[in-house]
């Protein structure tokens, strides 16, 4: 099973999906995020869709749980890179993804983060790319 890696970039973990999103692989991704969330004291989480042409209702609930998971853990989550016809599809599933900020881009979502909550950027080079990538 392919996992997404899970990049530590200052005090925000960065997801971006750039496969398909099997049912297995949310959910493993849902697991590992929360494992970094704890592991890294991180307070923000980015997730970029851009690569993805659809997603669909689990992968979209999936993301609101990964979103509802993030700030219990006293992390915020925005989703960015989501095309329109991917964001069409889930106001036609109904999907309001409940939590989730959405901004254009990985720049207008660290800007949105560290707006909202005071964040440690730039990077150090202790935390630059520092990466998890969840394989077997």
């Amino acid at each position: 099973m392919e996992r997404v890696p899970v990049l530590k970039i200052g005090d925000i973990l960065l997801v971006s999906i750039q496969i398909d999103m099997e049912d297995q692989v949310a959910l493993q991704l849902q697991e590992d995020l929360a494992d970094r969330i704890v592991a890294t004291g991180c307070h923000g989480v980015i997730i970029d869709i851009s690569a993805l042409d659809i997603v669909d209702s689990f992968v979209g609930r999936t993301l609101a749980t990964i979103a509802s998971v993030s700030r219990v853990l006293d992390a915020e989550t925005v989703v960015v890179g989501m095309r329109p016809a991917v964001a069409i599809t889930l106001v036609e599933l109904g999907l309001s993804l409940p939590g989730i900020q959405t901004a254009l881009n990985v720049e207008l979502g660290i800007e949105m983060l560290a707006r909202d909550r005071d964040f440690e950027l730039p990077l150090d080079e202790d935390d630059a790319g520092e990466a998890v990538v969840s394989t077997p």
